[in-house]
């Protein structure tokens, strides 16, 4: 956990809801130690100075290949996402930690996927030495991976270390508030649109205590050009704006996002909730806030009057980053009172927080046990999908073998599918993975896959997966470490025995969102 990398385009997600191809992006700003293709020559940025190496085309950042270790010495894994890993890298020349963030050029796609990384990368140095934005140090490129050099960020996400301290006032919640919209004003007064702020995106620079809270994660960021509408649906389920789902939008939409997380903040529950994606873009879209349910009654005024600026649906009459941080609720010293917020919030946003990987590896069990007449169809149509007999399924083989089936899927959606699809986020999809992604869900929710799962987890059959079977079962898999397992027993662990009984369980996989399915 507690690193600068990219959770957002680069990761699986299943709140993800892109239904359309990106348009290639158009720079309105450029970095002058950037090279930029031919393609945005147009561009309205500075000229190149003629000491500029030529573009290379053969590359993603158009520059020669130079081997990171050169100048990096890499360490331990610190996160994995969909593109990429993050490691802890440590300068040979100063011996100063960095996060390194290693994006597999294989796993780069279309065109698309490269013009964002381009994209990202910078609006990361055009942002960077910014206050709440975290620090790009440099990218590298050698013949398999783009390297992406940027602050350690030690301290965590923020709702961490909220949930760890245990107790908060609405003063708080508004000095943090206060540092979110901070971010969104620079970044809208250097000309960036975010395009996907939530929770996850904040990282504490230190563990100190008064530690400078970070924006990181550029991945849907792009230059904002004047009089231009946003049409493409990117964000995250909970934080999206009604006009993105709309596909009419503009930079107010940051405004959106920031306002669900002051929900979030002060009740511990997203404004805009459902079992299912189109359930959550429904009530976003109906535009109901619940100022009603504790702890909300309890909540001051003008805390509530903040929420509503900002969560309002019309963007022309949304209130602006500016306007938010002299609002009197916002401003320090402001109207934010020092009592404490219901405790019942924490146990709340601890549920809501927590990353439930539990269940993902329960549907590997429940797919590696299903019988033979059950994946029967199943298996025939992977085969058929690996055209190359390699026992995997790469992103071309899915998307060609979807259209022989007939299937009208967008390009962005089947990209959706494959990330979906690919648990362990390596590019491909294995059968596993296939099996599992494909699964109709009565299936996951009869009793004896339920039985055989918990099972699998329960290896002295006591009738409990304990923290020491977790622990070992997500060493199998390859993910999870002590803070995950933590999570997710305290999260599924409804009777806080500090393990998880079979009720627990079923209560879990029973509960949620559904899976992603093919079909």
């Amino acid at each position: 956990m507690g690193i600068c990398t990219s959770k957002g385009k680069y990761s699986r997600q299943y709140d993800r809801y892109e239904q359309q191809p990106k348009a290639p992006a158009q720079h309105a700003h450029r970095s002058p130690e950037y090279h930029q293709p031919a393609a945005a020559a147009k561009s309205s940025g500075p000229p190149k100075s003629p000491k500029h190496t030529p573009f290379r085309s053969d590359t993603i950042l158009g520059k020669p290949l130079e081997d990171v270790k050169l100048h990096y010495t890499i360490g331990k894994e610190l996160g994995r996402g969909q593109f990429g890993v993050t490691y802890l890298c440590t300068e040979n020349s100063s011996g100063k930690q960095y996060a390194c963030k290693s994006i597999l050029k294989r796993k780069l796609v279309t065109r698309n996927d490269k013009e964002d990384i381009r994209r990202e990368i910078h609006i990361m140095q055009h942002l960077s030495g910014q206050p709440n934005i975290v620090e790009f140090k440099g990218a590298y490129e050698d013949k398999q991976s783009v390297h992406l050099i940027m602050e350690l960020c030690a301290g965590g996400e923020l709702f961490d270390r909220i949930i760890a301290k245990g107790h908060y006032s609405e003063k708080a919640a508004a000095s943090i508030c206060r540092s979110i919209v901070n971010v969104v004003h620079i970044c809208h007064f250097m000309g960036v649109m975010h395009r996907d702020l939530k929770p996850e995106n904040f990282l504490l620079a230190s563990k100190e205590e008064d530690a400078m809270l970070k924006a990181t994660d550029f991945g849907l960021s792009v230059f904002i050009e004047e009089g231009k509408v946003y049409r493409d649906i990117v964000g995250s389920a909970y934080y999206v704006a009604p006009e993105v789902l709309r596909r009419k939008y503009g930079k107010e939409i940051d405004i959106w996002s920031a306002g669900v997380m002051l929900y979030i903040l002060l009740s511990g529950v997203p404004p805009f909730w459902a079992e299912t994606e189109k359930g959550i873009f429904d009530s976003i879209l109906q535009g109901h806030i619940d100022f009603e349910s504790e702890p909300w009654p309890q909540i001051s005024h003008s805390a509530k009057d903040l929420v509503k600026k900002m969560l309002t649906q019309d963007p022309a009459n949304r209130i602006t980053s500016a306007q938010v941080l002299e609002h009197p609720w916002m401003r320090e010293g402001g109207d934010a009172s020092d009592k404490p917020i219901d405790s019942a919030v924490f146990t709340r946003l601890k549920q809501f927080r927590a990353m439930n990987k539990l269940k993902k590896l329960a549907l590997k069990v429940i797919a590696e046990n299903l019988s033979e007449e059950e994946i029967q169809g199943l298996k025939a149509m992977f085969t058929n999908m690996d055209t190359d007999k390699s026992g995997t399924i790469t992103y071309a083989e899915l998307k060609s073998g979807l259209a022989r089936l007939g299937s009208t899927l967008s390009e962005a959606e089947v990209k959706q599918l494959m990330e979906a699809a690919d648990v362990d986020g390596n590019g491909t999809i294995d059968y596993i993975e296939f099996i599992t992604a494909t699964m109709h869900r009565y299936k996951l929710e009869k009793e004896e896959h339920l039985y055989k799962a918990f099972q699998h987890f329960d290896k002295d059959n006591s009738g409990y997966i304990t923290r020491d079977e977790l622990k070992a079962a997500m060493k199998d898999y390859g993910m999870g470490d002590e803070e995950t397992i933590r999570e997710i027993i305290s999260e599924v662990d409804a009777d806080n025995d500090g393990r998880i009984n079979y009720d627990e369980f079923c209560s879990m996989m029973r509960s949620g969102t559904q899976q992603a399915k093919l079909f």
